[in-house]
């Protein structure tokens, strides 16, 4: 019995050991495989980092170049159709600017620069402060004087029609600065800023009644609501057509331009009228002197915005100064301008002239 045993152990540990020496030249074959591998890899790494940082360089150059091709100027022809409006300027163009930039943008040299600062100065003018004797006006434009501050006996005439012509003016300059600022953002916003660019204009036009048909017939107040009651209600006309996204397109840019010019031209009737009224008035060829100016600018404004002159006659030449835009903008200020003084005229003869009817 003993010897089977002993037998037994003795093939018991030959066997554990065969089998222990299988498990270690398994885990001895392992190790030496991971060794070789580890060696590999080791021999390998340099070309693995030194391609891992040339991906990683080309990947921020691209970026980087991608960036500061996103904030460069482009040519008419790379532009998102969108922004394709005018094919006569052909550089300078923004697009798909972030709003930061766009802001920025603003001491920046690009076909837009002008438009934005003729109607930002303007705005930086004091509003309340105006030549009360408007007779100066070409020979001391100096001299001014606040109305605000005037005592009731040396201005006893509402103020707030001439104030409303004002931030009409301001609402329209800020608008249109805006929209030439933001524009290049992107489509969703350049639309909304178009349209708002073309109320800001409508309001600019009904606000510039309010002066004289208010002081012309302070004695007739049935014709002062015919009149404003008349170019309000074609004002709430024209902004429903401007919002209207179709007539926003650069399709419809004749139309804009015939909206906008039936509803200067309305203001013929009411200016034959306050003719016959008041004929034998002084003041009345220094006021039709100011409103021809004013009608005159901005007819002239309009035709250059409509024809797109001088840029059609040398595309590219006009690419930064001197387009049809930027002289519109400038013969608008021109209109407004003599707007204000022929308004100043009318409150110092309305102030001296009086009427009964409060």
């Amino acid at each position: 019995m003993t010897s089977v045993t002993d037998n037994h152990s003795e093939s018991n540990l030959m066997w554990r050991r065969k089998k222990g020496i299988r498990k270690k030249s398994k885990s001895s074959s392992s190790s030496s495989s991971e060794e070789e591998m580890s060696m590999e890899e080791m021999k390998a790494s340099p070309i693995l980092i030194i391609n891992g940082g040339i991906k990683k360089t080309k990947k921020r150059n691209m970026k980087k170049n991608q960036n500061n091709k996103s904030y460069e100027l482009l040519a008419y022809r790379d532009l998102p159709d969108y922004m394709k409006d005018n094919e006569y300027i052909l550089d300078h163009y923004r697009a798909n600017w972030p709003l930061k930039p766009a802001f920025y943008s603003l001491f920046r040299w690009h076909n837009e620069t002008l438009n934005i600062w003729t109607w930002s100065l303007p705005m930086t003018a004091p509003g309340g402060n105006a030549s009360h004797n408007s007779k100066d006006f070409f020979s001391r434009t100096t001299a001014s004087v606040d109305l605000g501050q005037m005592s009731p006996s040396e201005l006893q005439v509402a103020q707030w029609p001439f104030f409303i012509f004002l931030a009409g003016s301001m609402f329209c300059f800020l608008t249109s600065s805006t929209c030439h600022l933001f524009c290049c953002h992107s489509h969703r916003l350049n639309l909304l800023l178009l349209r708002m660019d073309y109320v800001g204009i409508a309001v600019m036009i009904v606000t510039s009644f309010f002066p004289p048909m208010y002081y012309i017939f302070q004695c007739q107040p049935q014709w002062q609501w015919i009149y404003l009651g008349g170019i309000t209600a074609m004002g709430v006309f024209t902004i429903i057509n401007l919002l209207t996204p179709a007539f926003s397109t650069s399709k419809y840019r004749v139309y804009r331009a015939l909206l906008f010019f039936a509803m200067g031209f309305s203001g013929i009737i009411p200016a034959i009228h306050a003719l016959i009224l008041n004929w034998n008035e002084p003041e009345r060829v220094a006021t039709v002197t100011y409103e021809s100016i004013m009608a005159l600018s901005y007819a002239v404004g309009t035709l250059f915005y409509v024809t797109r002159i001088p840029e059609r006659w040398k595309p590219g030449w006009f690419d930064l100064a001197g387009h049809s835009h930027q002289i519109f903008h400038i013969f608008v200020i021109m209109g407004a301008l003599s707007h204000y003084y022929a308004a100043l005229v009318f409150i110092d003869w309305r102030r001296v002239v009086g009427c009964t009817t409060p």
